[in-house]
């Protein structure tokens, strides 16, 4: 029973973990901001990818449930800037092999470390910039990240609840 109590504590605990990490700056003042456009192109770019519209979709869903209303980019109170940062991990793909022989304090062995690969992930960064004076006042990173294997719809899904556990955290402190 004792072993069931305590594996129950770390799956609650383990489902507290927060998925996206929110940084603001907490001289704003959040009440005053009631209209939002996407932040311009960068240089070179004159299209959105399939992902900058899931994302895009995504956060004007988000912030229409925040009462905030889309307008030209020239007439907002704020811009939401996004980026997709590409990270690159090591990932083990099996297991080592070892051998050993020997008694009491001595003995030779060797072994093999698991074979490893390079993946490349994205992980979705959002900011929202005040258009007067040009400064980010709060910005949400999410832990979790998109792959080059997920399918269409799981990567849908995925952008879908990145982007809602983002904009749980907004504003800051209510």
């Amino acid at each position: 029973m004792r072993v069931f109590l305590v594996s129950l504590l770390v799956l609650v605990l383990s489902g507290c973990a927060s998925n996206v990490v929110t940084d603001y700056d907490s001289g704003t003042v959040f009440g005053n901001y009631a209209s939002w456009a996407f932040a311009p192109k960068k240089d070179g770019e004159s299209f959105t990818s399939l992902d900058g519209g899931r994302i895009e979709s995504a956060v004007e869903r988000e912030l229409n449930r925040k009462a905030m209303n889309k307008v030209p980019a020239d007439e907002a109170d704020l811009l939401v800037a996004w980026e997709i940062v590409e990270e690159e991990r090591l990932e083990q793909t099996g297991v080592g092999l070892g051998f050993g022989f020997g008694s009491g304090n001595f003995g030779w062995g060797l072994a093999s470390a698991p074979p490893v690969r390079e993946i490349e992930e994205g992980k979705l960064v959002l900011e929202l910039v005040d258009t007067d004076t040009d400064r980010v006042v709060w910005r949400a990173a999410s832990r979790r990240y998109l792959n080059e294997n997920q399918s269409s719809d799981t990567r849908r899904e995925l952008i879908d609840e990145i982007v809602a556990d983002m904009f749980e955290k907004y504003p800051p402190g209510v």
